[in-house]
């Protein structure tokens, strides 16, 4: 029990060192545009599809669900608002942290991990070249451009998906929906949603260079950081959307919804 919790404080401490080198390398002067630039293709440009996906079909399954309780109690213009806040605080950013850990974090896992095994970053290094500066600092200033811009996708096709479900098929007026959602949805809302996107991006960047970086035992070991990356990364956000949760209420509350 001991050997198993001394080995995941160690596991945490060396995530923690990776991702504070990470961030000194993201210091102008010492970030590597070019290859940072390509990464925000990569992730942001190369993710959206997934993330517009996910967002409008979680809100409009979100939106139909609310609606057919709300409307057992008269309140079927509760549905806008409701849909609203669940996606800017919660749907939104969890929902593309995982998927873009899912598709970017399984990727990261694996390029880092073959240059391990086949002794690309003992050669970097022999060539006085810090691999964090090199490979993980690229990749965290691309998500921490990219996953606001997702997060913000994300939320957007689901609240329009969600109107148009509850509109089009449900027949509730688009002006109560538009106006109850405005009405008690906030700008805080919204930025809780950015900020919890921000915080996963970095995590999942951390988490799945990490696992690339201590890579090992060949094919093998490669296809197993990989795994674990999407694994911890997920968890993490999962985790830490808990936490986050109950700090950024005390900072944006969620405003009453008076119906």
């Amino acid at each position: 029990m001991k050997e198993a919790v001394r080995g995941a404080l160690a596991h945490l401490g060396q995530i923690g060192l990776l991702a504070a080198g990470s961030f000194v390398s993201l210091a102008p002067g010492r970030l590597r545009l070019r290859a940072a630039l390509a990464q925000v293709v990569a992730i942001g440009i190369g993710s959206q599809f997934v993330v517009i996906v996910t967002g409008a079909f979680t809100g409009a399954v979100f939106a139909a669900q609310a609606y057919f309780k709300f409307h057992e109690l008269g309140m079927g213009s509760a549905t806008g608002p409701v849909v609203s806040i669940a996606l800017c605080r919660e749907f939104g950013p969890v929902l593309a942290g995982l998927m873009v850990a899912g598709r970017m974090g399984a990727a990261m896992a694996a390029e880092i991990g073959t240059m391990r095994v086949t002794e690309q970053i003992d050669a970097l290094r022999a060539m006085a070249v810090d691999p964090v500066e090199h490979l993980v600092a690229p990749r965290l200033a691309a998500i921490l451009v990219s996953m606001p811009v997702l997060v913000a996708e994300t939320i957007f096709f689901g609240i329009v998906a969600a109107l148009v479900l509850t509109v089009g098929f449900f027949g509730v007026p688009e002006a109560w929906f538009t106006g109850q959602l405005l009405a008690h949805s906030t700008p805080g809302d919204v930025v809780a949603g950015l900020v919890k996107g921000t915080v996963f991006g970095a995590i999942l960047v951390t988490v799945s260079c990490h696992r690339g970086l201590t890579a090992g035992d060949g094919a093998v070991g490669v296809g197993r950081a990989t795994t674990r990356a999407v694994v911890d990364s997920s968890l993490a956000i999962l985790v830490t959307n808990f936490f986050l949760s109950l700090l950024l209420e005390r900072w944006f509350p969620i405003a009453s919804v008076g119906l």
